[in-house]
């Protein structure tokens, strides 16, 4: 049975955090979140045995504590850690090594994707928050999707996505991400620079923005400089921004990539779109891998990550930071705000 509080009321879904892949810092970094700030709005889906070598290698006597269901989480004493373990996970993950790439360890990861992606469409969890997985242990588990986003937007139907990297002083939504360069300047059109927009005017809305003003960087130097560096910014970009500004949207540009993440982190602009993954993503790194989050925009429920990926250089050393994962987690409550079923209230 589904516990209630001293109101009758049924406790809200918690918050699904996924180990990401088992051979990197996902598991470690979830563990020593755990034992520093020991949410209690939240479930990691995992392997118990995984999480629980993450918890030693944390440090400070942690326990894990394996649940039959995520509704299970808000009987979880304080400073254990709560795992769900879904079906069908390879029985010798463990032998996997840290630090490694190993396909066990991408299967691994998929399937906690595709159980923590089950559970919100079952109303059991009311968001996601993914721990790092690596490109090539999901290629050699044989999965088609190079990262968390194309997964995800399979998973939700192949709904428009597009991914947002973010901090306290900047964000940046991507146009094109996990492909080679050359595709990305093929992918730079109007159709999807006006889709790159639309849903992030949608999105910052959604995240309490009433009018977001969204710059939009140019593909080349100076922005193209009229035409003699480049022409995407006229054929495609320009176009694509006076569509926007026909819909009512406040965006603006293209301007010179090398300075308009400049001026948005001091105030001038709420988000940059920019057209390629390096482009948009260093400016945010730049200031601080532990404290940027990447929030997947257009999906039909929130999912948030950290800014790094599986440090396989320094997996099981005890010495991984946290910092990201919380901000990704703080991000995925103010998202995902608590509403207890049967009411319209939301919980802070």
């Amino acid at each position: 049975m589904t516990p209630e509080n001293s109101l009758g009321e049924r406790p809200a879904p918690p918050l699904a955090v996924s180990m990401g892949d088992a051979c990197g810092i996902g598991p470690e970094i979830i563990a020593r979140l755990w034992q520093r700030d020991a949410p209690r709005d939240a479930v990691v889906i995992g392997d118990v045995d995984v999480m629980r070598r993450a918890a030693a290698i944390a440090g400070g006597g942690l326990a894990v504590a394996e649940l039959q269901g995520p509704e299970e989480v808000a009987r979880v004493p304080a400073r254990c850690l709560p795992v769900w373990q879904p079906e069908a996970l390879p029985v010798d993950l463990m032998e996997a090594q840290l630090g490694q790439v190993d396909a066990r360890a991408g299967a691994a990861a998929v399937r906690c994707i595709e159980a923590a992606v089950g559970l919100i469409q079952a109303g059991r969890a009311r968001g996601l928050v993914t721990a790092p997985l690596h490109k090539e242990a999901l290629h050699a588990a044989g999965s088609p999707y190079p990262g968390h986003t194309e997964m995800l937007q399979a998973l939700a139907g192949g709904v428009p996505v597009r991914m947002m990297l973010a901090n306290e002083e900047l964000r940046t939504v991507l146009v094109t991400i996990h492909c080679s360069l050359r595709d990305a300047i093929a992918r730079v059109t109007r159709e999807n620079v006006l889709e790159t927009l639309r849903i992030t005017d949608t999105a910052l809305r959604r995240m309490g923005l009433g009018a977001p003003r969204i710059a939009v960087a140019g593909l080349n130097p100076h922005a193209g400089e009229g035409g003699l560096f480049g022409d995407e910014e006229i054929l495609h970009i320009a176009p694509a921004i006076a569509d926007a500004q026909a819909l009512g949207l406040d965006a603006s540009g293209p301007f010179a990539p090398d300075t308009v993440f400049m001026r948005a982190r001091r105030g001038e602009f709420d988000v940059v779109v920019a057209m390629t993954h390096d482009h948009g993503l260093i400016p945010v790194k730049y200031l601080g891998v532990e404290h940027g989050v990447n929030v997947t925009l257009g999906l039909p429920f929130v999912r948030t990550s950290p800014d790094h990926g599986t440090a396989f250089d320094i997996a099981g050393r005890g010495v991984a930071d946290p910092s990201s994962l919380a901000a990704a987690l703080a991000m995925a409550r103010r998202l995902a705000p608590v509403r207890p079923e049967g009411t319209g209230r939301e919980i802070a």
